[in-house]
């Protein structure tokens, strides 16, 4: 069983920065892929980062790609997720996700654990 809980949203004004954490419980964090999912509101909740159990590799899709970094320190049982030049269709609400895998994990469903979210708002 893995516990996530996400921290670090806020308003943050067009072109600014926000750094997001997930603290996960467990002993076990290292063997788990991590991503970072958000929903706006009326949209489906949608992939923006994904990692690796060790962080060696990664995944973004186009819409983020070259702004956002997903970064892992398994010693201390958290993920973040650096989000630069944000735009304010970035706004909606951030999840961490843990997938039982070792590689990266871009599939929605194939999480298994999932923290409660973080609002991120960007002002234009």
């Amino acid at each position: 069983q893995v516990q996530l809980v996400e921290s670090g949203g806020g308003l943050v004004q067009a072109g600014g920065s926000l750094r997001l954490s997930c603290a996960a419980s467990g002993r076990t964090f290292s063997s788990y892929a991590m991503g970072w999912f958000r929903q706006a509101p009326g949209k489906e909740r949608e992939l923006v980062a994904a990692i690796s159990w060790r962080g060696g590799s990664t995944y973004y899709p186009d819409s983020v790609k070259g702004r956002f970094t997903i970064s892992r320190d398994n010693a201390k049982n958290t993920v973040y997720l650096q989000m630069n030049r944000l735009k304010p269709e970035d706004t909606a609400v951030y999840y961490c996700a843990a997938a039982r895998a070792v590689t990266v994990v871009t599939i929605l469903n194939h999480y298994d654990y999932w923290g409660q979210g973080t609002q991120v708002t960007v002002s234009s």
